[in-house]
């Protein structure tokens, strides 16, 4: 089976379009090596997808006939994502809640405490 399809089937992806760019982009590897998005899977090759900025690992454990549902996928495959990686996808949500993008509008209340604590204590 094509690697852009097994992705799909095991829910990876929620279509096989975005499966199949992701795997053009260089973020879907097999046993170490970057794949295109026909590559052929077959059980117990190590597939390794970035999703996220979190590098999700698996094990192929068999072929699915088509698309399953979410309660069976742990029968076509076998998740050795390391518990690190949810880790410090927590640690970036947090950073990320704190920081604003540039140009998003005026500063809030709380930014505008800060900017004046901040004077004041150069102005010392």
């Amino acid at each position: 089976m094509r690697i852009d399809k097994y992705l799909w089937h095991t829910r990876y992806f929620k279509t096989r379009n975005i499966a199949t760019t992701a795997c053009k982009k260089g973020q879907v590897k097999i046993n170490g090596q970057v794949s295109k998005p026909s590559r052929e899977v077959y059980p117990t090759d190590e597939i390794t997808v970035r999703k996220n900025q979190i590098n999700y690992q698996c094990i192929v454990l068999d072929i699915p006939k088509n698309r399953i549902g979410a309660k069976l996928v742990d029968i076509y495959r076998k998740d050795t994502t390391p518990k690190e990686a949810f880790e410090n996808d927590e640690l970036l949500k947090y950073s990320k809640a704190y920081y604003r993008k540039k140009g998003t509008g005026r500063p809030t209340k709380k930014d505008r405490r800060e900017i004046n604590e901040y004077l004041d204590e150069e102005s010392e």
